[in-house]
């Protein structure tokens, strides 16, 4: 299979008419346990002309023991760069797709407390749908951008580093609760983590509004 390396094609063009460019990908949407991050990477003209960090990939594509790494290198490539949450209780509450917007909006809020301001950028969102605006985001101009996490390399860094923070978060819940063995599974419907609902029944952690039981293997 030929591996797509992102460019800064779609970025530089916009870099034309807007002065940051934001790029946003989620992960942790199809997990069963923990919160959805959301990563956001800020470029500007000057990160453009700067040479994308050698095996950056959306965060699928990015061996794990490689991916810390790549984070790191993808942070110090972008001017500023954040992850914002929404906990499983707020899945629970408001719905996987209102939740990726409230994650999104601390996210662009984390950016805005370092200088960035968010209306005067082009919001790069991967995927097919702006579930930002419907969350409460005001002011912002959001384009949808299918694969974006694979073509662009701003949303590939924002893919990368919120990857790695949530496995960090994960592998910490792991350390309190390790039956579901979140270390290795980071809350996606695998075969041990299947097995160990059925054996302990849900966590304060799981999307309990979910059917998880229900649920078919992930990966």
């Amino acid at each position: 299979m030929t591996v797509v390396e992102p460019r800064l094609t779609l970025e530089r063009r916009l870099l034309k008419e807007w002065p940051i460019v934001i790029a946003c990908d989620e992960v942790g949407r199809g997990a069963l346990a923990g919160p959805v991050a959301v990563g956001a990477s800020v470029v500007t003209p000057a990160d453009a002309r700067r040479r994308i960090p050698q095996g950056l990939r959306d965060s699928k594509l990015v061996p794990e023991p490689k991916r810390a790494d790549v984070a790191s290198r993808a942070a110090k490539w972008v001017s500023v760069s954040a992850v914002g949450w929404a906990s499983s209780v707020e899945i629970d509450e408001v719905g996987i797709m209102r939740a990726l917007g409230l994650a999104t909006i601390r996210a662009l809020a984390d950016l805005r407390a370092h200088g960035v301001v968010p209306e005067e950028a082009i919001v790069i969102l991967d995927g097919n749908y702006d579930y930002i605006t419907p969350a409460g985001a005001v002011g912002l101009t959001v384009r949808p951008v299918i694969k974006a996490d694979r073509d662009c390399a701003s949303a590939a860094a924002a893919s990368v580093i919120a990857k790695v923070a949530r496995d960090t978060l994960m592998t910490g819940l792991h350390d309190e609760l390790p039956a579901y063995n979140w270390a290795s599974n980071k809350g996606y419907a695998s075969p041990d983590h299947r097995e160990a609902i059925r054996a302990h029944g849900i966590s304060p952690h799981h999307r309990a509004s979910w059917s998880i039981a229900d649920w078919p293997t992930l990966f």
